[in-house]
């Protein structure tokens, strides 16, 4: 595969068609970009620090809006310190009529990043902690799901909002799909009937069933297909550079990955479910809308930050054509 880089498409490309809801985290991004990853008790010197926009739905929104779908976010930022990230989801063409101002603060993370563009984060939840079930069922209501909608979770918010979200996507016969990220436990019936999107680490731990976290392996396939077993729906593993590996009731799919020059890694799982549910919406296939978010997350990792290297439609069908060729 040809190495791709990306650029920060901005708020132009943002289409009018198919809507994707996201009901997520926003977060502020400490990054500290370090020689290593320190070890437990480990110092690491020479680090520099940036702050970046960030949040697992929030990327997620904006990786779909670039994507080309019109997004629609729910959740909620801090009342005194929100004014930024509020702005840059709207720079990006996402609509935030749902995203309520709260008293606390907004959700932060802390984010090591070694020289291989390996991370590791830490997440003070603040007002992400705040979104309840009766904001999110009466932000759907307002919004007036349709079959055509896709909506997109994660584990960031708590898990009462996320029941009602998934309990007013299927009155409405919207598919959901759920990034089970980070795994915690009493939320697997989240994953109930909707398209999961762990990484490989993920997939163990919600199975407890062995695997390499470095490709699709044997092992990998089959705890996958445990999954799938469980949740009676497709399961999309992501596997970093290798690509991801689609296990539905047809048999698995493996996708490989790209060839890119790697900068950092934040935020490349963010992107792979954004693009997937934008496609999705866009009334793609769901392998075709695999091969897509994986050329999507390919690209966002050659940039630093989470968001800066997502990509829009445009450089996504690229990367594809030269693949294909």
């Amino acid at each position: 595969m040809q190495a791709a880089t990306a650029e920060h498409a901005g708020p132009d490309i943002v289409g009018t068609g198919p809507r994707v809801v996201v009901v997520g985290s926003v977060n502020v991004d400490l990054v500290m970009d370090l020689p290593e990853l320190p070890a437990a008790g480990q110092t690491v010197l020479g680090g520099a620090l940036t702050r970046h926009e960030g949040g697992k739905g929030a990327n997620q929104a904006v990786a779909a809006a670039r994507a080309g779908a019109r997004v629609h976010f729910v959740g909620a930022v801090g009342a005194d310190d929100g004014h930024d990230s509020v702005a840059a989801l709207q720079a990006d063409g996402v609509d935030v009529a749902a995203l309520r101002r709260v008293d606390a603060p907004t959700g932060h993370a802390f984010v090591l990043v070694s020289d291989s563009g390996e991370n590791q984060i830490a997440v003070a939840s603040g007002a992400n902690d705040l979104v309840t079930a009766d904001q999110i069922t009466a932000a759907l209501n307002r919004l007036r799901l349709v079959p055509a909608d896709v909506v997109v979770l994660s584990f960031e918010l708590p898990a009462a909002g996320l029941r009602a979200a998934v309990a007013e996507a299927r009155a409405a016969g919207s598919r959901v799909v759920v990034n089970p990220g980070p795994v915690r436990p009493r939320f697997d019936d989240l994953l109930d009937g909707a398209i999961a999107t762990p990484n490989a680490g993920e997939l163990i731990a919600l199975t407890g069933r062995a695997g390499s976290t470095a490709g699709a392996d044997d092992e990998l396939r089959a705890a996958a297909g445990s999954l799938a077993s469980q949740t009676r729906a497709p399961v999309v593993v992501t596997l970093g550079p290798h690509g991801a590996l689609l296990t539905d009731r047809t048999g698995a799919l493996h996708v490989p990955g790209y060839r890119v020059p790697v900068v950092d890694t934040t935020g490349a799982g963010d992107t792979f479910t954004g693009v997937l549910a934008a496609s999705l919406a866009a009334g793609m296939a769901l392998r075709c809308s695999v091969r897509r978010a994986v050329a999507a997350s390919a690209l966002a990792v050659t940039r630093h930050g989470a968001r800066m290297g997502m990509p829009s439609a445009s450089q996504i069908d690229e990367l594809l054509s030269q693949a294909a060729g």
